[in-house]
């Protein structure tokens, strides 16, 4: 016998299939004891060259963000930064090249916070001294509980 199925059910059958599920993630903040520094520290030419540049911005001064321009050394203090991920490359972090390394890598969770920007979600994990580790998302993020009591660091995206 012969099954006859409708045009039309198939069509729905393909659109329920490319429905995007709603998947829950949980999220932890980095160990940065095995965290990997992925950008280079600027040479004190190259922190020279853009202080110029980024002080003689017309713009930057009509808006008042000059603060740093004053002094060749805080913008060295702002600017003297690499680019480094956790191990799993999910999460990032700007950290002072002034930081010794060993110093950065016995860091422990001070805190977590998820906060918003713009349509972005952010997990920010804190481990003080100016280091924080950033999860960018588009998704919903909540802290879970227990780590608002005990900096555990974990968030549930969906």
């Amino acid at each position: 016998m012969k099954s006859v199925v409708p045009g039309g059910v198939l069509v729905l059958l393909g659109l329920v299939a490319a429905l995007p599920v709603a998947v829950a993630s949980t999220l932890v903040c980095p160990d940065v004891a095995k965290a990997v520094q992925v950008g280079t520290c600027p040479s004190d030419e190259e922190l020279k060259y853009t202080f110029t540049g980024y002080c003689s911005d017309d713009a930057k001064a009509y808006k008042g963000e000059t603060d740093v321009c004053t002094d060749f050394q805080r913008y060295r203090q702002l600017k003297n930064v690499a680019l480094w991920e956790s191990a799993d490359g999910v999460f990032d972090a700007y950290v002072s090249c002034e930081l010794p390394k060993d110093t950065l890598k016995g860091a422990r969770l001070a805190s977590a916070k998820v906060s918003q920007r713009g349509k972005l979600t952010l997990l920010t994990c804190s481990y003080g001294q100016g280091v924080n580790f950033v999860y960018r998302t588009r998704a919903q993020c909540t802290l879970d509980s227990s780590a608002t009591q005990q900096p555990g660091g974990q968030a549930t995206c969906e």
